[in-house]
């Protein structure tokens, strides 16, 4: 195996012989190693292999920057949910899952809980996807002795859905749509370039598209702690009167207004992306120096 990019001691991306990426991890592979160099088998304790080459650099980019345990959780989740629901989950559910638990981890570390009001409507509309968020929990628990609130049941389960939905064409149109116009206002708002193979974006992307799902049903949210909507809207002000420039804008074409708890998840999201974004133009121009 022949490495394409190193992304951390125990991660990197290599080409097989085929000349296909792959991501490949293991104890100490690739230190002291760069791209070019060639990997020695017998220290290779996991292949990714995903058919999407963009998707298999979002998760070389995610596995470089996550706790091992995590990414073991997830996959144990995943195994478990393919083997329960009999279907074929697109391949991306290992990004956006896994991307989502270490979110979820790090807002259990920093006290910043996120609920949700839909979780009746989830756990009776996808009561399997539900059940198997719940036993999710117990696996988290069982792998990193973290104890997430119930709430991200309803959340993993969302991402399972999200993982075999097949909507029809005019849904698709629509939510496409609104996507990019979101991406257009944080874009210029915010006075940032995207970057459209970051894993950042598609983060933001993959929000978005629940959220627009969310709206074009007519299902809103309502907050259910006004507080810690106050508390984010304080600590990201930016991102914050971005969301609100969205807000009307959701109002005025949309027809629907953001509850006080899609503006706070909707500003975290926005923070984040921004920090990443802006840290990958100054990467960008320092390097062109």
């Amino acid at each position: 195996m022949k490495i394409r990019k190193v992304l951390n001691n125990n991660v990197a991306v290599v080409c097989d012989a085929q000349g296909k990426e792959q991501v490949v991890m293991g104890r100490g592979l690739a230190f002291q190693k760069r791209a070019g160099d060639r990997i020695d088998s017998s220290t290779v304790e996991k292949v990714f292999t995903l058919q999407n080459p963009q998707l298999t650099g979002q998760l070389g980019e995610l596995l470089g920057t996550i706790r091992p345990e995590v990414l073991a959780a997830s996959e144990c989740i995943i195994a478990m949910a393919k083997q329960t629901l009999q279907a074929n989950l697109h391949e991306s559910v290992i990004i956006a899952l896994t991307d989502h638990l270490n979110f979820a981890i790090y807002r259990y570390e920093h006290h910043l809980p996120l609920h949700t009001v839909l979780k009746w409507e989830i756990e009776n509309l996808y009561p399997q996807e539900f059940a198997l968020g719940t036993r999710a929990l117990d696996i988290i628990h069982q792998r990193l002795a973290i104890r997430l609130a119930e709430d991200e049941a309803s959340f993993i389960a969302l991402h399972l859905v999200n993982a075999q939905l097949h909507a029809e064409m005019p849904e698709v149109m629509h939510i496409t749509l609104f996507m990019q116009q979101i991406l257009d206002i944080v874009k210029y708002t915010l006075h940032i370039t995207w970057r459209t193979d970051a894993l950042s974006y598609n983060r933001f992307v993959t929000h978005l598209k629940f959220f627009a799902q969310r709206m074009l049903g007519k299902q809103g949210v309502t907050s259910v702690d006004e507080s810690l909507h106050d508390v984010v809207s304080q600590r990201y002000p930016q991102a914050y009167r971005c969301v609100e420039k969205i807000d009307r804008h959701v109002q005025k074409n949309w027809h629907y207004a953001l509850g006080k708890e899609e503006r706070m998840f909707l500003t975290i999201h926005v923070e984040r992306v921004r920090r990443e974004m802006l840290v990958a133009d100054e990467l960008s121009a320092e390097f062109k120096r």
